[in-house]
């Protein structure tokens, strides 16, 4: 047991003492803050509007297509998306409002008289505009808007600005709709009202009662699952560099010496287990952190209060089901490095765990969909599926405790069996040099005594 515990302890230390544990570990929470919230402050930036030219020769398009694109037009629509989605307008009313000026401002029109000359004279003298950087875009506007085969042209020096770009597609379809409505003597308010979508509020009951967003129940399970992957990738792939290590600088020809291989092997995967089991309580510490910071900022109150219940108990059951697939997928990466000479090679046999752990997020989406399914019963208590598919399932709605259990015992079971054929492996494989281990020669080492 003493041996046991020095090598926990001397692999722990190993791994977290090290500088690139910590930016690492530190590092990850700022990144993923990083992605949520640089991306809306570069695409927040002003940058220059675009200059463009509509050439309309029934005169009627122009008109509506420069008050759809107006902000008090663009405040309305973004309001209206709002109200639609469920959620309460007011408490966005700032925010839609700075949004709906800036989207506007990106739009300058630009006078141009057309009149008297072809279509081809138009469009060759509104090009050497554009090349003159004298205007940045032109849209020209059929004389058959009601007909089938009415083309709208538009041309731009931006074609990368799918928002722009997107923004006047809906202004221009919602000002030729109109048109046609007028044309038809149709009520275009009466026809918004009867046609308008029905106001589905859709939510989740939860275990106590309460109802709950079921878009951010899914975004939340989405989270654990892809945070529960990743963080097994990562480990796994640190013990099998591990064990690559050791067999190339012959360091196991020494410990052999002084402990047994399935000590050396199990206080291994001890150790580098609570390394990351640190690293994954800070990152979901982190996560806690920021989540909460987030739910005091001003019109973010009510996006929180619609995340899933956690309970101190679930975290608990995360940290577990996390054990669980670190020593089952941590003993297979093992066996992998015992039987290659470079981590090259190991790469290459690394491919089978990571695509069953990948299966195994995948069967997370069939689980958020219906938690009670039978599918959903057995993938999240059949090893090497159940530690990434159970902590999903118990957020979307907790099975009952005897199915947690039965999860835990299954997997335990897998993993004594797992951790005993890579010990077996693993006493024999380390001491081989200079060639792989052939699949005979393995099974060989597994059947000795």
């Amino acid at each position: 047991m003493q041996k046991f515990l020095a090598v926990v302890k001397h692999e722990y230390k190993k791994i977290v003492y090290k500088w690139a544990f910590l930016i690492g570990t530190l590092l990850f929470p700022i990144l993923g803050a990083g992605f949520a919230v640089v991306p809306a402050l570069i695409f927040s930036i002003k940058g220059e509007p675009i200059r463009i030219v509509v050439v309309d020769p029934t005169g009627r398009i122009y008109p509506r297509l420069v008050e759809n694109l107006s902000a008090e037009k663009l405040s309305e629509k973004f309001d209206k998306a709002i109200r639609e989605s469920g959620r309460d307008s007011g408490t966005f009313e700032g925010e839609t409002k700075q949004s709906a000026a800036l989207l506007a401002s990106g739009f300058v029109w630009v006078d141009y008289d057309a009149g008297g000359k072809s279509p081809e004279q138009v469009r060759k003298e509104l090009n050497v505009r554009a090349v003159a950087d004298e205007i940045d875009a032109y849209l020209i506007v059929p004389q058959n808007i009601a007909e089938r085969d009415a083309r709208f042209e538009f041309r731009s020096r931006k074609a990368g600005d799918f928002v722009a770009e997107k923004t006047l597609d809906d202004a221009l379809n919602e000002a030729v709709r109109s048109e046609r409505l007028a044309e038809a003597k149709i009520d275009r308010k009466l026809l918004d009202e009867l046609s308008r979508d029905v106001d589905l509020d859709a939510k989740s009951i939860s275990e106590s009662g309460e109802e709950k967003d079921s878009d951010m129940l899914f975004i939340a399970s989405l989270v654990i699952g892809m945070m529960l992957y990743l963080s097994l990738t990562i480990w796994g792939q640190v013990i099998l560099g591990a064990v690559v290590e050791e067999k190339e600088t012959r360091i196991a020809e020494i410990l052999f010496s002084s402990a047994r291989p399935f000590t050396l092997l199990f206080g291994k995967l001890t150790g580098v287990g609570l390394a990351g089991l640190t690293q994954l309580g800070i990152w979901v510490a982190s996560l806690l952190g920021i989540g909460f910071f987030l739910s005091l900022q001003p019109g973010l109150e009510s996006v929180f209060k619609s995340l899933p219940d956690i309970t101190p108990i679930m975290v608990v059951y995360f940290f577990l089901f996390f054990l669980a697939g670190f020593f089952i997928y941590a003993s297979m990466f093992a066996l992998i490095g015992s039987m290659v000479t470079t981590v090259q090679e190991g790469g290459q046999f690394a491919f089978p765990p990571i695509l069953i752990m990948l299966v195994g997020f995948y069967f997370c989406f069939a689980v958020i969909r219906d938690p009670n399914s039978t599918l959903s019963f057995w993938a999240s208590i059949i090893p090497f599926f159940a530690p990434l598919v159970m902590p999903v399932r118990i957020l979307a709605e907790t099975p009952p405790f005897w199915q947690i259990a039965l999860s835990l015992v299954l997997n335990g079971l897998a993993i004594a069996g797992l951790v005993w054929l890579a010990a077996r492996v693993y006493r024999i494989g380390m001491l081989m040099y200079g060639k792989r281990a052939t699949i005979p020669e393995i099974w060989k080492w597994i059947r000795q005594a």
